[in-house]
């Protein structure tokens, strides 16, 4: 066994206690890119990193310090300008400022003159170091990742520790996924970067102090400033990374269960989707493929071949039909695995302290714990990636990456140290993801990476991690806090967050009625994903022809609005947009909303969450709405009441909003624009409005930094009698369409046209259809680089 000769750094024996309560300034050195502020009690460095923000870092003696886990590399740092008054330090960055009090040592953060926040004390114990800061009489907050809360935050405490919650409902105050972050009303939002075992307090134990608390790690953190809660949102995804564009087909539909035992059943599963018309873009293979049973096996990362014989063949056959192969794999290496004595034997096990592999017992068997920390460890885990690659898998689903069990007795071996397992606990995934992504970008440059995981750190989506809500309960308690898990993960910069759809645990008999409303809220949502415990089929196909119509037309009306949805992801890579948006983003009062979300700028979803539910109250905001399912109109600011059928959950569409949509296929590997439909929603209150709608062929890795890409501009300009629609075609890509057949219909119209104008060309009444019943205006057209078409009444 390997002698380890590591400085053990758990963080639990600094030997002073430290407060910034009694601080002063001693100097501060203004460098190219940073400010060196030096106290009594510590070293601070000052940097910004994006337009917006200032990371600060405390260093309070020479020992070893993490890195940041929370940034994005390589860090980008702004030139920083700084003054001297009476009293304090000021540090500028356009429009922001960090004010550093001479006598205290503390800082606050100003944006255009305003003070956003400001620190009130800094705590550096040999048990517990952190941050605290002040918070005003009436600030909301959202934060913390993955909670069931209610999505303002303040006045809650809550561990900062990932760990599983099987089964949870309608209240969870520690998950899968926590996010060491806030973002206030009041127009910031402070990183904590920090990976280690910890704590936040909102508000709980002192009303007005956010107090973040860790027992070891980074003494960092980052605040962000802004002009509204969406730049804000835009502003930490550009700090922490933005997440590169995932492959198209991964936004289409996907058969996944736990799990599918055998190679015939994956095979005939895929096969009853093609039959039954159902689209399907990829099949998820459950920790079956490595064993018979659930226990003894995990850490084979290998077929079990008297179930999966011909898994080559069997990938293949699934690639013909469109259908991509992912499959699930997890950190545990368990003592009774085919793989155990090589793990051993290279070193690729979180370690004891007496340097011998750290084994433990949980639910799977007895095991260690892959140390991806460590580069060695690290590569011979991806050796079982690369020949999995080799055989035509093409989507990594990482279960259980909490981790699900971590012994705070594990030691990780991590830039030449050992680390304690508390250390880097929140950290493990985000790690995980890391090395995994990194590894399939250079096995396969010509292919987009997609990576599934169910735990990660701020900053884990500029990996391309997907992650989801864990092990929900298959209940209408399930789904009810599902909308709020969604946005609280996506202003923070995890955009894919989605959930298990129909639901996970549990559940003893099948309920169409749930199932068929979680699916429509999964129409809306990044990623669609069926998945449960097989006692209840999670696919659509496995269930009588009445709920089996309902999906068929629930996922064809996904593909339709493909362009759309796909547009979204785009954006997210390009801007740091989430695809789903809280209310709070277009107005303030509805910071609590968690029953109706955007779904980008067109779209408000309302999700049933209720059984019997035929009609729902909304308060729709200001502005003029129409329902996507009728174009009903409805004038915002007040409370309506809408129809909800089943199968038809309420989502209204934004006056002067262009939506586009194509023809359904059966997958999305052909999946063309060349046909487009478009429809845009006319009101006179909107006077011009603006729809970018972005393209490309949905495979090339660094499609958006490469500029193989193609933004379609559209706009409209409204007047008392006169409606002109103009589009631009800008840049281009391979395989674009050399034109495009465009269905352009147009809603909101009062009255029937006196004349409709092409490229300012009079069409004939016979080239275009008016609906009076529907007020609806059928168009078609040719789309080259440039068009526009003028509607006089």
């Amino acid at each position: 066994m390997k002698i380890f000769k590591y400085v053990l750094v758990i963080g639990l024996f600094y030997c002073s206690w430290l407060s910034s309560a009694n601080a002063e300034v001693i100097n501060v050195e203004v460098g190219s890119h940073a400010v060196i502020v030096t106290t009594t009690e510590a070293v601070v460095t000052v940097e910004a990193h994006s337009a917006d923000s200032f990371s600060v870092h405390y260093r309070f003696d020479d020992a070893p310090t993490l890195p940041s886990f929370a940034l994005a590399r390589p860090q980008q740092t702004l030139a920083l300008e700084v003054e001297e008054q009476p009293t304090y330090w000021l540090i500028r960055q356009g429009d922001d400022a960090v004010q550093v009090d001479k006598a205290t040592a503390r800082l606050a953060f100003y944006h255009n003159g305003q003070r956003k926040t400001a620190e009130e004390e800094v705590f550096f114990t040999p048990a517990q170091r952190g941050f605290r800061f002040a918070l005003s009489a009436n600030e909301q907050l959202y934060g913390g990742g993955q909670r069931v809360l209610g999505m303002d935050r303040r006045g809650h405490r809550f561990p900062l520790y990932n760990r599983a919650h099987y089964g949870y409902t309608t209240e969870s105050k520690q998950m899968y996924y926590g996010l060491s972050a806030v973002l206030s009303n009041a127009q910031y939002a402070i990183l904590f970067d920090n990976s280690a075992k910890g704590e936040m307090d909102i508000g709980a134990t002192q009303a007005d102090t956010l107090t973040f608390s860790a027992e070891a790690g980074r003494m960092a953190y980052t605040v962000v400033l802004g002009d509204s809660l969406r730049t804000i949102s835009e502003q930490i995804a550009n700090v922490t990374g933005k997440q590169p564009l995932p492959p198209r087909w991964s936004l289409g539909n996907f058969a996944s269960r736990f799990g599918y035992k055998t190679q015939a059943q994956t095979l005939g599963t895929a096969q009853k989707y093609v039959d039954l018309g159902i689209p399907l873009d990829a099949i998820v293979i459950d920790l079956y493929w490595f064993g018979p049973d659930i226990k003894g096996h995990m850490g084979n990362l290998d077929w079990y071949r008297p179930n999966f014989p011909q898994p080559e063949q069997m990938i293949q056959t699934l690639q013909e039909q469109g259908v991509d192969t992912i499959l699930i794999t997890e950190p545990f290496i368990l003592t009774t695995s085919n793989q155990w004595d090589s793990a051993v034997a290279a070193d690729a096990l979180a370690v004891n302290a007496a340097g011998e592999p750290e084994t433990f017992d949980f639910y799977f068997g007895n095991t260690g714990l892959v140390d991806v920390f460590d580069t060695n460890a690290s590569a011979w885990f991806l050796d079982f990636y690369t020949t999995l690659n080799n055989q035509g898998v093409t989507g990594w689903w990482g279960d259980l990456g909490e981790p699900e069990v971590h012994p705070s007795s594990a030691l990780h071996r991590f830039d030449g140290q050992l680390y304690g397992a508390d250390a880097l606990h929140n950290v493990y995934g985000h790690q995980w993801a890391k090395i995994l992504y990194e590894h399939q970008r250079t096995l396969t440059p010509e292919r987009r990476p997609f990576v599934m995981m169910r735990s990660g750190f701020l900053g884990s989506q500029r990996y391309g991690m997907i992650p989801w809500t864990g092990d929900v309960s298959r209940s209408w308690g399930g789904l009810q806090p599902q909308v709020e898990l969604m946005l609280q993960m996506s202003v923070l910069g995890l955009s894919y967050i989605h959930s298990d759809l129909g639901g996970f645990a549990g559940g003893d008999e099948f309920e169409p009625e749930l199932y068929l409303r979680w699916l429509e809220f999964g129409a809306f949502t990044p990623v669609f994903r069926p998945h449960a415990q097989d006692n209840i089929p999670p696919e659509p196909v496995f269930h009588e022809n009445s709920v089996i119509r309902a999906a068929r037309d629930i996922i064809r009306q996904r593909y339709a609005l493909m362009p759309y949805h796909y547009s979204l992801a785009m954006e997210n890579s390009l801007y740091g947009t989430p695809l789903a948006r809280p209310l709070s983003f277009i107005d303030s009062t509805a910071f609590t909303n968690a029953t109706s979300y955007l779904w980008g700028d067109a779209l408000l979803v309302t999700p049933i969450t209720k059984p019997g539910v035929s009609d729902v109250g909304i308060t729709i905001p200001e502005g003029v709405w129409f329902s996507y399912w009728d174009q009903t109109r409805y004038q915002g600011g007040q409370r309506h009441t809408l129809p909800a059928p089943l199968g038809e959950m309420p989502v209204l569409v934004k006056a002067g909003s262009f939506v586009p949509h194509v023809e359904p296929g059966q997958h999305l590997k052909n999946y063309t624009s060349q046909r487009l439909g478009l429809s845009y929603y006319a009101d006179p209150s909107v006077t011009s409005a603006e729809y970018v709608l972005y393209e490309d062929d949905g495979k090339t890795p660094d499609s958006l930094g490469k500029g193989q890409y193609q933004s379609i501009v559209m706009t409209a300009a409204q007047t008392q009698h006169v409606l002109a629609l103009q589009w631009h075609v800008l840049g281009g890509y391979d395989g674009a369409p050399a034109h495009r057949n465009i269905d352009l219909t147009v809603y909101g119209l009062t009255q029937k046209p006196q004349e409709v104008l092409i490229a300012n060309r009079t069409l004939p009444n016979s080239a275009w259809r008016w609906d009076s019943q529907q007020q609806r205006l059928d168009i078609p057209m040719h789309l080259l680089q440039e068009q526009s078409v003028t509607i006089i009444w």
